[in-house]
């Protein structure tokens, strides 16, 4: 019997790699993303060069939460580019590199959603959180709808938690944890 795979067997493992120009795209919205944090950056200090002494505090502090969302959406990015280009494509072989990612050496689809997901509620926090500070000039339903989707992520990256820790571990591990 022969180990190589079949015409359409090989076709569709060989499909993978029109993920690529996906991920190529991903790499260019995170080249957006550094341009929106030098935006967000210059914002801060036109702000704190020319605001008022009275809302001073408040511009920073919204602008400082600006630039902790774009850096971790494109912390989200990288993950995806990188964790779904090694679980889906082809292996990055990096040699032990210095600078490779810690999670990278474990990464499957499982641990790839549940980083995702967690990243997921840190962006949302952050959103919820300049929603609250900015309390007085946003109507409460939408205070209470941004908390409810923000609820749903946190226990969607909860769900997702679970599920890979019940599938990652044996039988025995469950039953008699250590």
């Amino acid at each position: 019997m022969s180990r190589r795979p079949n015409g359409l067997g090989y076709l569709m493992f060989a499909s993978r790699w029109l993920q690529v120009p996906l991920y190529l795209g991903l790499i260019v919205a995170q080249g957006v993303y550094v341009w929106q944090f030098g935006v967000e950056l210059w914002h801060l200090i036109e702000g704190v060069l020319h605001g008022s002494n009275k809302d001073i505090e408040v511009t920073v502090m919204l602008s400082v939460l600006g630039l902790i969302d774009v850096v971790m959406i494109s912390n989200l990015l990288i993950m995806v580019i990188v964790g779904g280009y090694e679980t889906f494509v082809s292996r990055i072989n990096l040699n032990e590199h210095p600078d490779e990612p810690e999670w990278l050496s474990h990464v499957n689809a499982n641990v790839l959603k549940v980083k995702l997901a967690t990243a997921i509620v840190g962006i949302s926090s952050v959103h919820l959180l300049q929603t609250f500070i900015k309390a007085q000039s946003i109507p409460d339903s939408k205070m209470m709808w941004q908390t409810i989707i923000h609820l749903a992520f946190v226990l969607s990256a909860i769900g997702l938690a679970l599920i890979d820790r019940l599938l990652s571990s044996s039988p025995a591990e469950r039953v008699h944890p250590s």
